[in-house]
């Protein structure tokens, strides 16, 4: 369905629904989505207990206030990794019925064949739209940061360069140039680091939060964000 070439324009004209992580570069996605199209949306698959999302470990909570601030209905499905996709092409369909016509997306390498987010939104019936897809990581960063949008890092993976102590850091030009003199990508899309945005040029107003004690599983640290 569509060309492949035509990822990066999948959403241009059309009502959308976007997968929604609470991080940068879906949160810019979706901003850059906006500005040709119709959001009518966002999707989060949470955990198996409904708490916090799969992919950031955010709280349902912290996630509805991001979407509040955006002022765009958010929808919520509990999954496990064995039936993550049936859920997620569920919450598609879902979304199709609502009016959809294009899934948007904030990834930046996905490869041309074998594409998981194609594969799902043919199923469903709808355009695929990837605004970041084959950017150049730093300049998707600097134009993040540029726009005004200020984001947390809330995961950080020890045995890819990451510290403790970059949790809870914004993510400004000069944290970046720091990244970069210590060998990390800034745009964490080797699973580096994780954020969490919590202000920006389509948020109403930012999000006040406060930070909680860190978790350390495996080699992972967390930072939690609690609303205050």
């Amino acid at each position: 369905m569509g060309n492949l070439k035509d990822w990066k324009t999948g959403a241009d004209g059309q009502k959308f629904v976007a997968s929604f992580s609470g991080g940068k570069d879906s949160t810019l996605a979706l901003y850059e989505a906006m500005k040709t199209g119709q959001a009518v949306g966002l999707i989060t698959v949470l955990e198996e207990d409904g708490t916090r999302s799969r992919s950031h470990g955010m709280t349902v909570n912290f996630i509805k206030a991001q979407a509040e601030s955006i002022d765009l209905p958010i929808h919520f499905a509990a999954a496990s990794w064995a039936n993550y996709e049936a859920t997620f092409i569920e919450m598609l369909n879902k979304m199709k019925n609502l009016g959809a016509d294009a899934l948007v997306t904030g990834d930046l390498d996905m490869p041309e064949h074998g594409c998981w987010h194609e594969k799902v939104a043919n199923i469903a019936n709808l355009k695929l739209g990837m605004p970041l897809w084959q950017a150049d990581h730093s300049e998707v960063v600097e134009r993040f940061i540029n726009l005004g949008f200020k984001t947390i890092i809330t995961t950080v993976n020890l045995t890819l360069g990451m510290r403790e102590d970059d949790l809870g850091k914004v993510l400004t030009h000069e944290y970046v140039q720091e990244l970069k003199s210590r060998g990390i990508d800034p745009s964490g899309e080797g699973g580096e680091f994780h954020t969490t945005v919590i202000d920006g040029p389509i948020f109403r107003q930012p999000i006040s939060y406060q930070s909680s004690k860190i978790i350390r599983e495996d080699n992972f640290a967390f930072l939690p964000l609690i609303l205050i």
